[in-house]
Order: structure tokens, then C-alpha cells, then sequence
């Protein structure tokens, strides 16, 4: 599981996201996941998510 697959990625699920404003340090932001936003089954940047605070970014880690 890496967030690259959206079949592993599930809401209400823990985890670590890069923001777009943070796409060149790659620093995460935890969260929970609100909705799912890819509409592929895979993305190789990582699937982009909403979190529930309303942030939006792609998975990179689970917690």
C-alpha cells in the first residue's frame, strides 16, 4: 500500500499528504480522508484526496 493505487485508499482512513503548495519540499500533512477525488484506478504521483479539514492533496503514507 503506498497511495499510488486507489483501491488501497479508503475514507475515513489515516494518512500523509503532500498539498500542492507543498509539492516541491514534499513536506506531509497528516489527515483523515474525507472524499476521493482521482478518477483512475492508479496515479503515479499518488492518489489526490479531500481530507476532512478540507485540504486537498495527493497520498503518500499511511499511518
Amino acid at each position: 500500500m503506498n497511495g499510488k493505487n486507489k483501491s488501497d485508499v479508503k475514507i475515513g482512513a489515516k494518512v500523509k499528504v503532500v498539498l500542492k503548495a507543498n509539492q516541491r519540499t514534499g513536506k506531509l500533512t497528516e489527515g483523515t480522508v474525507e472524499k476521493l477525488l482521482t478518477k483512475s484506478s492508479f496515479h503515479p504521483h499518488g492518489i489526490k484526496v479531500m481530507l476532512i479539514d478540507g485540504q486537498v492533496g495527493r497520498v503518500q503514507e499511511f499511518i
